[in-house]
């Protein structure tokens, strides 16, 4: 039987190409079907990502494995440059919703009232809706008390869009909230108001439960004021470090 075998640098070229014509990661599986049976085997697409990813040190955009597979992306330091070439603003989320998305992924998995008993007030539907629409967070069960209420999880989109390969490359919370507080713009300072010491949110204290005042109802509206601006293409992020989008 011929060996179908392909060159290494053949090998390296092809998976650089399906790469780059992607327009979401590629796990070595998918990247595997690009071949013909016999052309190259796992290791020889393994071998020739570890190559690329060397081949791309010096450049402007890195290969980059995340939870999804791998994919080719701008170098964060570099988003401040690329992004001129959109015109359209940035993602922009309120405190509440950015709060709420760091208590499932740290605390995962977690029902609404587990993170309106840590928030203190009660959660805005449109928060969870926002949050299962962008695909960042998906109901994992149901727990097991009266009621059966849904429990949250973070998705592997989560971890794509924070650029992030597993959830144990999560920093740890002091450092989240090292990098939260100087950046989060109090609600009340955009309404003017006074502008009180920003924390992240504590657990209450025993025998008190969270406030029936909601919090604003339109948190995933782009146009509005925001708390957090999340920058595609390697921006500065909050409340995850080293967020990437293609």
């Amino acid at each position: 039987m011929a060996d179908n075998t392909l060159a290494p640098a053949q090998i390296k070229r092809i998976v650089e190409a399906t790469l780059m014509c992607a327009d979401e990661p590629l796990p070595i599986e998918r990247l595997a079907k690009v071949f013909r049976r016999g052309e190259a085997n796992r290791d020889d697409i393994r071998a020739a990502l570890d190559e690329l990813e060397q081949a791309c040190a010096e450049c402007g955009y890195e290969l980059k494995r995340v939870a999804s597979g791998y994919r080719f992306q701008v170098r964060q330091g570099l988003s401040e440059w690329v992004s001129r070439l959109w015109e359209e603003r940035p993602p922009r989320y309120s405190r509440a919703l950015m709060e709420t998305l760091a208590l499932i992924a740290y605390r995962q998995p977690v029902t609404r009232g587990d993170i309106e008993q840590v928030r203190g007030v009660a959660v805005s539907s449109n928060i969870i809706r926002t949050l299962l629409e962008r695909e960042w967070v998906r109901v994992v069960g149901y727990k097991e008390v009266p009621g059966r209420p849904a429990m949250y999880g973070t998705t592997k989109a989560f971890l794509d869009y924070f650029n992030l390969e597993s959830l144990v490359e999560m920093p740890p919370l002091a450092e989240v909230r090292a990098l939260v507080e100087p950046e989060i713009v109090d609600e009340e300072a955009l309404a003017g108001g006074p502008n009180p010491e920003i924390s992240m949110p504590l657990p209450v204290t025993a025998g008190s439960g969270p406030s029936s005042e909601p919090d604003e109802p339109d948190e995933s509206d782009e146009s509005s004021e925001p708390s957090v601006v999340l920058n595609p293409d390697g921006a500065e992020i909050v409340p995850l470090p080293n967020i990437d989008r293609q």
